[in-house]
């Protein structure tokens, strides 16, 4: 594998140009801007107490400091911009995921919920009612090893295929996952149609804050919680 900068690039500005595209058309839909705005009122109060505000900034730092590492250093080696099949860049993208989830699904569960650095975790567990800003309240030692999970199933992906994975479709992958690792904290309550998953989603990593010890380990699918039996009912609030 040889290093490919321009591929870099190319996935760096793939993914903020859809991360921009994506927000500003999210929050045209009313019902989305709606929970927007319950979400941010709250998160005020939230970041208005100085140990959630300096937990937040710290955490922002630790995981700038690791996509910085791992865009100059690990990225480009693991990157091209070959075209592949539509079908191909699909297949790459689940594995990416999946790969991620299973040793999130891993760390979650025997880690952070084990003697190991559960003191690290309760930091994030003191958000019993998560609404938008608990996503980034998190450990910084924590926001580190989950970054590292995600962004080293790129490169574990493809060593494992042999060959350098396409930029564009490494973008997709990423923007899946910060957006859905954003999402499952986020205050929603839309229970109807066409906003039913997005308010399952919600509910299942709401029932983890609930009851932190029991189940919903993984945090893109539940297939792993379905797998090993720690899959929990999600739980669904009428207030943020």
């Amino acid at each position: 594998m040889t290093y490919d900068w321009m591929a870099a690039l190319f996935y760096l500005g793939t993914l903020i140009a859809l991360s921009t595209i994506g927000r500003f058309l999210a929050f045209k839909i009313p019902a989305i801007r709606r929970m927007r705005e319950l979400n941010h009122s709250v998160d005020e109060t939230k970041l208005a107490r100085p140990r959630v505000g300096e937990a937040v900034k710290a955490s922002g730092k630790a995981g700038m400091a690791t996509n910085l590492v791992f865009f100059f250093a690990i990225l480009p080696f693991c990157l091209n911009l070959d075209s592949r099949p539509l079908w191909r860049n699909l297949v790459d993208i689940v594995a990416v995921l999946m790969v991620f989830d299973f040793m999130y699904y891993l760390t979650h569960r025997f880690l952070f919920h084990g003697r190991a650095l559960r003191k690290v975790h309760a930091l994030h567990h003191q958000a019993r009612t998560p609404t938008y800003i608990d996503a980034l309240y998190v450990h910084p030692l924590e926001t580190s090893i989950g970054l590292v999970l995600f962004l080293g199933s790129i490169p574990l992906v493809a060593v494992l295929q042999g060959t350098p994975l396409n930029a564009f479709a490494m973008a997709i992958a990423t923007l899946t996952f910060t957006q859905l690792n954003t999402i499952n904290h986020t205050y929603v309550n839309l229970p109807y149609f066409p906003f039913k998953t997005l308010h399952y989603i919600t509910g299942v990593h709401h029932a983890h804050h609930v009851d932190m010890n029991q189940g919903n380990f993984a945090t893109l699918t539940m297939f792993y919680d379905w797998l090993f039996g720690t899959y929990e009912p999600p739980v669904n609030r009428t207030t943020p």
